[in-house]
């Protein structure tokens, strides 16, 4: 979801309100512990999570969309772990859930479909006709069916092999339909392997079939590691995170096709200069009033201390951004803490009055000359007029050995 909820493309967004206007309908939040899958009730008067019931799907949670009727969640799970050094799993599926009218609970519609590597992103298209996956390693884009039954279809054969790049990380269409875009990492340089470039890759979009490839790529995609976009509500405009560089930017649609150049580009970071281990640049979402923009930044690196693996240091939070509604530029205006390790996902609530990011692993910290664990879980903020963030509370999760992954809200 934008991941799910922040961009006119993404089906269970409500039109654009005032931020203080109150709803009558409900919000369910879903976050995942490995291959379970959990349901929290939403109360955007008090800013509380209540969790419900969990479902356990076939493989660990990887990613998940709704279909436009908010009455469908599909799902990608795999038991590929993340991280380019990881073994090949052999379990991969795409499935779909029904969302129960009223409760938001989720139950299996359909039986999962297997699918070939790890999936790292899906989305639908507009309409939700067909499901575009991400696959990261081997890179590709493939597009399933959805079935009139609102199951999980066959794959679209394309009339020929596309470029899917290196280390794909999102596919979304764009508002009108009419193009994919297939946003690709690539890979950092090493000492033992050199730099592997990233590029956005766009193609005509028709009814699942992906045509006349082209790639955005700038310096050849040499020092450019953009992981996912989203979309302005009603501006022709698509903003950028870009992982490795912790930078935004500003790509702009003009009559139907997507302007090469990378405009406004911005750091991510509150002290750029002050890198204690690797710092990514995350998810990027728009406030559905189209005046702000969030961007996560996560580090999570360790090393050993007196027999322990404690963190390294860094930033974990959440920028904040006011876009000049002229021009499309991003302006920081705040660098939030998120209360814990890699905020790996976040989501915006379709009212636009809460902000919920996701904490994937518990790590061990430095606390004066003590140590202590910071467990994963939610943390809960308010998002002001201003755009600014405040922090509420934050829900620590035991994972286990598992990881949270993937979480977004729903209106229901």
């Amino acid at each position: 979801m934008t991941a799910i909820a922040a961009s006119c493309a993404a089906p269970m967004t409500s039109a654009a309100r005032p931020i203080g206007e109150r709803m009558q309908s409900r919000v369910a939040l879903y976050a995942n512990v490995g291959p379970d899958l959990s349901r929290y009730e939403v109360d955007l008067e008090a800013f509380t999570l209540t969790r419900r019931e969990t479902i356990t799907l076939p493989d660990n949670v990887q990613y998940a969309w709704p279909h436009r009727s908010r009455r469908f969640l599909y799902v990608a799970t795999s038991n590929t772990s993340p991280g380019n050094g990881a073994a090949p799993g052999n379990s991969h599926h795409l499935l779909a859930l029904k969302i129960a009218e009223g409760s938001g609970a989720l139950t299996p519609h359909g039986p999962p479909l297997a699918i070939p590597s790890r999936p790292i992103h899906l989305s639908t298209d507009i309409p939700s006709e067909n499901i575009l996956v991400a696959f990261n390693k081997p890179s590709g884009l493939r597009v399933y069916k959805i079935n009139d039954d609102f199951t999980v279809g066959g794959e679209v054969a394309q009339a020929a092999p596309i470029d899917a790049g290196i280390y794909a990380h999102q596919a979304r269409v764009t508002p009108d339909n009419r193009l994919a875009i297939l946003v690709t990492r690539g890979n950092e340089g090493t000492p033992a392997h050199i730099e592997e470039p990233g590029a956005i890759k766009v193609f005509d979009y028709q009814r699942g079939r992906l045509s006349d490839e082209i790639s955005i790529a700038p310096d050849g995609g040499r020092n450019f590691g953009p992981r996912h976009l989203d979309f302005h509500p009603t501006q022709p405009w698509i903003f950028l995170s870009i992982e490795t560089q912790n930078q935004v930017a500003l790509l702009r649609m003009k009559d139907g096709r997507l302007e090469p150049e990378l405009l406004f580009r911005t750091g991510t970071l509150a002290e750029p200069d002050r890198r204690r281990a690797r710092q990514a640049a995350g998810a990027i979402h728009v406030h559905p009033n189209g005046r702000f923009l969030y961007v996560a930044n996560r580090a999570e690196q360790t090393e050993e201390l007196r027999g322990t693996q404690v963190f390294k240091g860094g930033e974990n939070g959440i920028a904040v951004y006011v876009i000049d509604q002229k021009t499309g530029e991003s302006i920081p205006v705040q660098h939030i803490e998120s209360r814990g390790i890699h905020p790996r996902t976040f989501h915006i609530d379709p009212s636009g009055r809460m902000l919920v990011a996701e904490h994937n692993l518990p790590v061990t910290v430095r606390d004066g000359d003590d140590l202590r664990l910071v467990a994963a879980g939610l943390s809960v903020f308010r998002i002001g007029d201003d755009g600014k963030l405040t922090f509420i509370r934050k829900y620590d999760v035991d994972v286990g050995a598992q990881s949270m992954f993937w979480m977004g809200m729903i209106e229901i």
